[in-house]
């Protein structure tokens, strides 16, 4: 389903929200936070490194918007104990959680199956796949106690039409795409959303890695595609329920 990208963000329509968003330090990420700060949310913004954190923090709150919160989280390493600390921090301060946005993802590398480096191909399940499975487990009982819960994965075309050379990469998107659609099964009679979403090509870092040759200027901005975001975490988000959707025009 094509979700429009001109979406305007209004002022406080997300006042009150909490939401959780993984690898908001930079790229794809930190435009999403900065669209559900300036719609009035509470963004828990969860990435590896404090320094990119911190630097991503005062960015938004030097624009005005929301003060979000920040969790430095490695996924790669993270353990049961450190996401049952995770969801013990946000229950004590919010007492539920209202969204949570799967945006942390590695490339991995771009190699036939026979060549890829058995460690980095676990890294990257790990990072794409593992870490998302865990972080939602356990975060589960906080968005029941929302009133209307949204979980955001975002995906990509590799995960919804096999391509060769993507390995791991293009595997944990597969998987996402099950995943999703398995936990919106599961979730279907409570107050949680569940969806998947591509939103398609854009200037980052991951992209610039993947297509080294093609001219990353001529592709949207990923803030030119993050108001849709706070469509799908508000109101114009509450019909979809086990979505694979796709930014369109």
């Amino acid at each position: 389903m094509i979700v429009s990208t001109s979406y305007e963000v209004v002022a406080d329509e997300l006042k009150g929200r909490v939401i959780l968003v993984t690898g908001a330090n930079r790229g794809f990420g930190l435009a999403i936070t900065n669209d559900l700060a300036r719609a009035g949310a509470t963004v828990i913004m969860l990435g590896r490194d404090l320094g990119s954190l911190e630097y991503a923090y005062d960015a938004v709150v030097d624009a005005g918007f929301e003060e979000p919160i920040l969790y430095p989280l490695d996924l790669e390493g993270a353990t049961p104990e450190q996401y049952q600390e995770l969801q013990d921090n946000v229950e004590k301060q919010f007492g539920r959680l209202d969204g949570l946005i799967h945006n942390a993802a590695i490339l991995g590398t771009m190699m036939p199956v026979e060549q890829y480096d058995i460690k980095l191909w676990y890294s990257t399940i790990q990072i794409n796949l593992s870490a998302p499975f865990m972080l939602t487990q356990f975060l589960i009982p906080l968005l029941n106690k929302a009133d209307d819960a949204r979980v955001l994965f975002i995906s990509a075309e590799q995960g919804r039409e096999a391509k060769a050379y993507w390995g791991a990469y293009g595997v944990s998107k597969h998987a996402i795409e099950g995943f999703s659609k398995t936990l919106s099964e599961e979730l279907e009679k409570t107050n949680i959303k569940v969806n998947t979403l591509d939103p398609g090509k854009m200037q980052t870092e991951l992209r610039r890695a993947a297509y080294p040759a093609e001219d990353s200027s001529i592709n949207p901005l990923p803030s030119d595609k993050s108001p849709a975001i706070v469509g799908l975490m508000g109101l114009s988000g509450k019909t979809f329920q086990g979505q694979q959707l796709q930014l369109g025009g």
